[in-house]
């Protein structure tokens, strides 16, 4: 039987079927090509800037896994996902539920028709897995042993671990101090496979050591862990250094998420997205743009081509870019070990408060999650930590789901959307990613919502 994705390789047109289009995948399976949706945004993405010695791009050629670089800038428009992680991929989970959520309705009171795309089932806990393997595949692929990265809130950091072991790599990981001492859970997960796990900043850094020495305990961000696990990398024969986010080869992996909705909308629920005049949604939690850019980017085409589409990004208080940065050149880590780029920012100087939502306390948006919110295709909300909590406890109560701080920040932006298509009598479609599972963050929980 011929996928979807198979129908759809080559075709100059959107990914995301029009309603006389009735073809898919059995829903038992997954896609078997990833889209690259970089021919859809609305612009050419800005010059970056990289003056350094050596420069970043010279620094990524040492430590990124070669096709990696090559998926960034790739003009294809499917590429294959390769036999190994397809079959890890399954094995894990995809493709994942898509979850009517009938009670949180009715609890509202909302003729909004609520789903949520359900990434919390994922073996580690969270969408992170999908570019993980994919990631880890690659660099052992090229002879990579050792993989580095840095975590903010742990899910990343957890994904990573796991595909090491997928693929008989070691991992070392840097984590983002105020998480770690929040989250110790999640540390105890990624050293039971056998992960190394450091607070970030680092005091096995040049960068970690030089940022404790001019703020003495200082919380960390990602900026700091970026950092630290960049020179690690540097300094390590035949290691790796795997983002979590921010680059176009892991937006690439992740539109699993939107190609995966467009399909089960259409064929588990009858749903056709888009439609004229009902104000349909698509919202993710945004820290790096990651699970937001992999649910909307195969989407772009068909808002581009006309369809009543939004698409909204959830951010934290904490770190709030997108909706009250300024838009500037910037580097996303405090090392100088990456470029300059285009982007919302908050400033190199500006340090996060140590809240709970440890994936979405960046001071940097990315240049590709910027240029959508310039250019109009974007909309954006903040929360602070404890609206997305009780949003998030509304949900627990409701539907049984307990899903993470990240996640919720979704969550609070889609009761608010449902409200205000209630007050214009609009029954639309909201599709929520539920981006990881809230279980090993019970402790915030309880902090902000019952310790108050």
């Amino acid at each position: 039987m011929t996928s979807y994705i198979h129908e759809q390789a080559g075709r100059e047109r959107s990914p995301v079927p029009h309603s006389t289009d009735r073809g898919g995948p059995p829903l038992s399976e997954m896609p078997t090509h990833w889209y690259n949706f970089l021919g859809d945004l609305p612009g050419p993405m800005p010059e970056v800037r990289d003056s350094g010695s050596p420069t970043a791009a010279e620094i990524s050629e040492k430590v990124r896994p070669r096709v990696l670089i090559e998926q960034n800038g790739s003009r294809e428009q499917w590429i294959a996902i390769p036999e190994p992680v397809v079959d890890w991929l399954r094995q894990c989970g995809r493709p994942t539920p898509l979850h009517r959520a009938r009670r949180l309705e009715k609890h509202l009171g909302t003729g909004a028709r609520i789903y949520l795309k359900r990434e919390d089932i994922l073996p580690s806990g969270s969408f992170k897995l999908n570019t993980a393997i994919a990631q880890a595949h690659y660099a052992a692929e090229e002879g990579r042993t050792t993989l580095v990265t840095e975590t903010g809130a742990g899910q990343w950091g957890m994904s990573v671990a796991l595909a090491a072991r997928m693929f008989g790599l070691r991992a070392e990981i840097f984590m983002v101090r105020c998480s770690l001492e929040q989250k110790p859970y999640r540390r105890h997960y990624m050293e039971l496979l056998g992960a190394e796990v450091r607070p970030s900043p680092s005091t096995r850094t040049a960068i970690g050591r030089k940022i404790l020495e001019e703020v003495p305990g200082h919380p960390g961000s990602l900026g700091t862990a970026i950092s630290d696990a960049i020179e690690h990398a540097l300094g390590l024969p035949s290691a790796a250094y795997l983002a979590g986010s921010g680059m176009p080869h892991v937006y690439l992996h992740q539109t699993l998420l939107g190609l995966e909705v467009a399909t089960q909308l259409r064929e588990t629920h009858g749903e056709d997205l888009g439609v004229d005049g009902r104000g349909d949604h698509l919202i993710a939690s945004s820290g790096g743009g990651s699970n937001l850019c992999g649910l909307i980017g195969p989407h772009l085409r068909a808002k581009a081509d006309g369809a009543d589409l939004r698409f909204l990004a959830a951010e934290s208080t904490a770190a709030p870019r997108l909706t009250r940065g300024v838009y500037a050149y910037g580097r996303t880590d405090l090392g100088g070990f990456t470029p300059e780029v285009l982007g919302y920012t908050m400033g190199e100087g500006f340090i996060p408060p140590p809240n709970h939502v440890g994936g979405l306390r960046n001071h940097h948006s990315s240049p590709l999650v910027s240029l959508l919110r310039r250019k109009g295709v974007l909309d954006a909300v903040a929360f602070d930590q404890r609206t997305a909590l009780e949003a998030g406890r509304v949900l627990l109560q409701t539907e049984g789901l307990l899903l993470a701080p990240e996640a919720n920040h979704a969550v609070a932006a889609a009761l608010d959307v449902a409200a205000k298509a209630d007050a214009e009598d609009l029954e639309p479609v909201i599709v929520v990613l539920a981006s990881g599972s809230g279980f090993l963050d019970l402790q915030g929980y309880h902090e902000v919502l019952l310790d108050a």
